[in-house]
């Protein structure tokens, strides 16, 4: 699942390195505008509805983060 999400991150935000960092909300590399494009795309991509609960800065920190509840969401 992280080789996926890293992929689409990869095509929709070519500009931004995220294996560069583990805290990529907490250091200011994803801003709130960026975050719902890319609550957007896992939810289109996974086809899975993520829940205003979810959307907390320790799901989107990293890839792996997001990997996580990607995967958690779909169960």
């Amino acid at each position: 699942m992280y080789d996926k999400v890293l992929e689409l991150l990869q095509e929709e935000y070519p500009e931004i390195d995220f294996t560069g960092s583990d805290e990529l909300v907490d250091d200011g590399i994803l801003d709130s505008l960026t975050l719902t494009g890319i609550i957007a795309a896992l939810s289109m991509e996974f086809d899975i509805e993520i829940p205003y609960d979810e959307i907390i800065e320790e799901n989107f920190n990293s890839v792996a983060a997001m990997a996580e509840m990607v995967e958690r969401l779909q169960a």
